[in-house]
């Protein structure tokens, strides 16, 4: 039993973090939302995952979950990943007839960066009881990584782009 866990707890957190990663990046904005689904809404997948989390779910890095998360400093991080999808997925749909590298960079950068640190900064100043300018600068260890995944969510949207070149915003929704 503890070879299992030994074995299936690596594995758990990688497929935790890379849905995380997706979730963050608005994958669930581009997939329903290209594909006009207009019954299906972008933000459920998302929403699902912080349900999940929610429930007890070790999904968060450190393997945290359960509702304890929902009321501690990283609280405003969780409330800004579906605002942040949101703000890639429109940006990205307002973008796609000349969407490129720049057009994706500039969507993940504002929606992914911008829109989750000016949420979450604030909360985490909240609720971690410690002045606003302690939160802002704590947060710049972070930064690197998330430029690496912004670099990383902006040439698999280009190359999404590229590779399949039918999937195109229907002429009501078309910039």
């Amino acid at each position: 039993a503890v070879l299992l866990r030994a074995v299936v707890a690596p594995l758990l957190l990688v497929v935790a973090n890379v849905l995380s990663f997706a979730a963050t990046l608005g994958v669930a904005a581009l997939v329903f939302g290209l594909l006009d689904l207009p019954s299906v809404d972008p933000q459920i997948p998302l929403l699902a995952f912080l349900f999940l989390v929610a429930l007890g779910l070790p999904l968060l890095s450190g393997g945290r979950g359960g509702l304890s998360v929902f009321a501690g400093p990283s609280v405003g991080y969780l409330i800004g990943f579906p605002i942040a999808a949101f703000v890639i997925g429109l940006l990205t749909q307002l973008s796609w007839r000349r969407f490129n590298l720049a057009w994706a960079m500039v969507a993940n950068l504002l929606g992914g960066i911008l829109v989750i640190y000016s949420i979450g900064i604030p909360f985490t100043s909240l609720y971690g009881d410690i002045p606003l300018w302690a939160s802002f600068t704590g947060s710049f260890a972070f930064i690197p990584g998330d430029l690496v995944k912004a670099v990383i969510a902006s040439l698999v949207a280009v190359a999404v782009r590229r590779a399949y070149p039918v999937i195109e915003l229907s002429p009501r929704r078309a910039q």
